[in-house]
């Protein structure tokens, strides 16, 4: 639109010359090779000029050098303009490698492409010996990038899709929106829900294949079971039915694409992704679980599942050094991420990665970059707590460590702030089998002696500190309590998740704030029996394993009450 009529006729006569010089190359095959590198170059050489005079057109008001040599002002609104577009230009360090989201491509590269295949072809075997006797091969799986469907999955349903909202500050908006047929599905599941009932979670499945919250509930059912792969199975389906709700604009792996939380719509995308890299690193598939991560990150920049808190351990693990010192920097572009426990210590690992990887490079990076023992020590100095903890957590039973922490700047476990506290155990929980390698204890056991030999001669640096920290975690209540530690954990829980405690404990022994200060309901006012009439045989086996559950206490008068308050 910007082109004016002497470039439309610039084109049209390049055009022409373009025409021109293919009928004279058809004439003789033995001019071509010469007639070719002359009229191209001389085509080449006046395609430049036109298309410069476009760019210059096209550069909104900025000064070109080749026209104007001496330097003149720039209006600000230009270059506020200027500075946008090169900001949305700029890769992000969040866009996320599709083909390193399929964990298979990295199984292969650490197992062996035979390895991986023979496994594969067992797998489709059993498959194969389900599938007998039902409907099979009727349709064909959509190809998706999150997950890799199977074959033997069931046809989407398209009760689920994503509209779009918004676009702010270079971010496109975008929100789920479930179908009629899902609201019938989650009605059921609600009522399943209110009388604990498994089997009617189940029988969803086998009407509404996709439907989200059963889905989930299933999968925490047949982790905490100790089923792993029905679990992560259950997860997969869960995340190809979201991404074949995705809309036709929404491309998430560029990091453009925001899906706030606050919509109660958009929130099992982030749970089942969060579940999903748990699994990928249950695998052993580091560099898929930090794909996930990434995307984790850029759908919501408020990071409301703390990927930011696991984002590093990943990195390490995938020995992917560089890209974290590139997030560190260009993450909100504040700089600012060094000042969490987990990236403060991180750091310093990824500098002493890329010090051994690059040695022809250190006298370069020492100029702009700070060593790896000079980042170590920052890291203690800022968090002296995370020592003590990571000396019990991995652990280390050297005496040399049973003296660095009798120290009396190493001797605390608290900071003072509730946020620093929890996201310490949050690092210390989730990155100290890091610290089991002999190189990386040595590294902190050398700069541990060393912060302790500086304070030995002045305090003034860890006062200093300290008011860094104190600014840093000014808050007084813990920011971060919505995530939990046990998130961040690989121990099998010993308590059911939240979300299936309505299942295997019977609600009403609950606390009555669930339910708004009521108890669900109440029998008489008195404690509910625990009954196994008319139950699920396999789900009373698992539920009389939990230390809380009770099955004495009533006679037959009880069982004949609870049967009468099932029916209803």
């Amino acid at each position: 639109m910007v082109v004016g009529n002497n470039h439309k006729q610039e084109l049209s006569g390049m055009k022409s010359m373009a025409g021109a010089i293919s009928t004279s190359n058809q004439k003789s095959k033995k001019k071509k090779k010469k007639k070719s590198k002359t009229g191209l170059s001389s085509v080449t050489n006046k395609v430049k000029e036109p298309f410069d005079d476009m760019l210059d057109t096209l550069s909104l008001d900025v000064n070109s050098s080749r026209h104007q040599p001496c330097p003149t002002k720039t209006k600000p609104e230009t270059s506020k303009l200027c500075a946008e577009f090169v900001k949305q230009c700029a890769p992000s360090a969040l866009q996320v490698d599709p083909k390193c989201l399929n964990p298979e491509n990295e199984l292969r590269r650490i197992f062996g492409s035979k390895v991986v295949k023979s496994f594969e072809k067992s797998n489709q075997a059993s498959s194969s010996r389900q599938v007998i006797g039902g409907r099979r091969g009727a349709h064909h799986t959509r190809r998706t990038i999150l997950v890799s469907p199977s074959e033997h999955w069931p046809r989407w349903d398209g009760s689920l899709s994503m509209e779009f909202l918004e676009t702010k500050d270079g971010y496109h908006h975008f929100r789920y929106v479930h179908s009629s047929s899902s609201d019938q599905a989650q009605r059921t599941f609600e009522a399943a829900k209110a009388i604990h009932d498994l089997n009617g979670i189940a029988s969803i499945l086998l009407y509404h294949p996709y439907h989200l919250d059963s889905l989930v509930t299933m999968a925490d059912y047949f982790k905490f079971v100790g089923e792993n792969q029905m679990s992560a199975d259950s997860i997969a389906k869960s995340l190809y039915a979201l991404e074949c709700a995705w809309h036709p604009t929404f491309s998430p792996l560029q990091a453009n694409c925001q899906l706030k939380i606050c919509h109660e719509t958009n929130k099992p995308l982030f749970t089942t992704l969060f579940t999903h890299m748990k699994n990928l690193d249950r695998r052993g598939c580091h560099r898929s679980a930090l794909e996930v991560c990434k995307l984790l990150l850029s759908l919501d920049l408020d990071d409301p599942m703390g990927a930011m808190f696991c984002v590093d351990y990943f990195a390490l693990r995938a020995e992917e050094y560089a890209w974290l010192e590139w997030f560190s920097e260009d993450y909100k572009s504040d700089n600012s991420l060094w000042l969490f426990p987990n990236f403060s210590y991180s750091l310093a690992i990824c500098r002493f990665y890329l010090e051994r990887e690059e040695p022809s490079k250190d006298a370069d990076t020492c100029a702009t970059k700070s060593n790896s023992a000079d980042l170590m020590k920052q890291a203690l100095m800022l968090h002296p707590s995370v020592l003590k903890k990571l000396v019990a957590k991995v652990p280390l039973k050297d005496q040399a460590w049973t003296n660095i922490i009798k120290h009396v700047f190493f001797r605390s476990e608290k900071t003072g702030s509730a946020s620093l506290d929890h996201l310490i155990n949050i690092y210390v929980e989730k990155s100290y089998i890091i610290w089991r390698l002999p190189d990386l204890q040595k590294l902190l056991r050398v700069s541990a002696l060393q912060v302790i030999e500086i304070l030995e001669h002045s305090t003034s640096d860890a006062k200093d500190w300290a008011c860094v920290r104190k600014e840093a975690f000014s808050s007084e209540n813990n920011e971060y309590g919505h995530l939990l530690v046990s998130d961040f954990s690989d121990t099998v829980p010993t308590l059911p998740p939240e979300n299936l405690q309505n299942f295997m404990v019977d609600p009403r022994m609950r606390e009555p704030e669930r339910n708004g200060g009521q108890i669900a309901n109440p029998l008489d006012g008195g404690p509910a029996p625990r009954d196994v009439a008319n139950r699920n045989a396999l789900a009373v086996l698992f539920e009389s394993m939990l230390p809380w559950v009770n099955y004495g206490g009533r006679g037959d008068g009880g069982n004949e009450e609870n049967q009468v308050n099932e029916h209803e």
